[in-house]
C-alpha cells in the first residue's frame, strides 16, 4: 500500500484501540454513540469497491451481541470490531482524510482488514439473522 501502510500496520492500529473498545463495551450508551457515529461517518466515506459494504452488518452484530440476542461470537471478535469503529471515528489518521484521492485509504484499509479478520463470524451472524427473519428456509 502507499506511504508504507500495510496489513501489519493495520493490525497494529486495531490492537492499539482494543483496551478502549473493551472499556466502551461496558457502557451501552458510549457504545451506541460509536455505532451511531459510524452510521454517520459511512455517509462521508466514498464507496470504494465493497471493502466497507459489510459495516452495517457489523453494527447489527454488535447491537445484537450487546442486547444478548446473539451471543454465538467471541467477545474478542466483538472487541476487534469495536476497535475498528473507534479508529474509523476517532483515530488519528495515518493519512489525513482531506488528502485528495487517498485521504480515506487508511480508514478503508484498517476497517477492511478488520472485516476480513471476522469474515467467518459475520457470515455466521448473517445466516442466523436470515434464519430469524425466514424460519421456514
Amino acid at each position: 500500500m502507499t506511504n508504507g501502510f500495510n496489513a501489519d500496520k493495520a493490525k497494529e492500529v486495531l490492537s492499539s484501540f482494543s483496551a478502549q473498545a473493551e472499556e466502551m463495551m461496558k457502557e451501552d450508551s458510549k457504545l451506541e454513540e460509536i455505532l451511531k457515529g459510524t452510521e454517520e461517518r459511512l455517509k462521508d466515506i466514498p464507496k470504494v469497491g465493497d471493502s466497507l459494504s459489510r459495516l452495517p452488518l457489523v453494527l447489527s452484530l454488535i447491537r445484537s451481541y450487546i442486547a444478548k440476542e446473539y451471543t454465538n461470537v467471541s467477545p474478542k471478535v466483538v472487541v476487534s470490531m469495536v476497535s475498528a469503529l473507534i479508529y474509523l471515528l476517532k483515530g488519528r489518521d495515518l493519512i489525513p482524510d482531506k488528502t485528495p484521492l487517498i485521504g480515506y485509504a487508511d480508514d478503508i484499509a484498517v476497517t477492511g482488514l478488520a472485516l476480513k479478520l471476522v469474515e467467518k463470524e459475520l457470515d455466521e451472524y448473517a445466516a442466523w439473522r436470515q434464519q430469524r427473519t425466514n424460519p421456514e428456509q
